[in-house]
């Protein structure tokens, strides 16, 4: 079984057979991923269970545009570059 505690992947052997038995938690791994609802897991894990894939956030600051590039009578340039019949 895995689950997230925290900044932490962890992940806990279970047995059903001849009863139900789970092991101790063990970190797999740790680090910030993007969280969702609460309702929702913050991860998926291959079937192998050897992978997850995650979203990180992303390691660039949001920022405004410092530059907007205006291009006029593009339509005209356009018509020049595929003529109609």
């Amino acid at each position: 079984m895995f689950y997230r505690n925290g900044d932490k992947m962890m992940a806990v052997d279970i047995a059903t057979q001849p009863g139900f038995t789970a092991g101790k938690p063990r970190m797999l791994f740790e680090g910030q991923y993007l969280p969702t609802p609460a309702t929702f897991p913050n991860y998926d894990v291959a079937p192998d269970g050897q992978r997850f894939l995650m979203l990180k956030p992303s390691e660039q600051t949001a920022s405004a545009p410092t530059q907007i590039n205006v291009v006029l009578n593009w339509f005209e340039e356009l018509k020049c570059r595929v003529p109609t019949k």
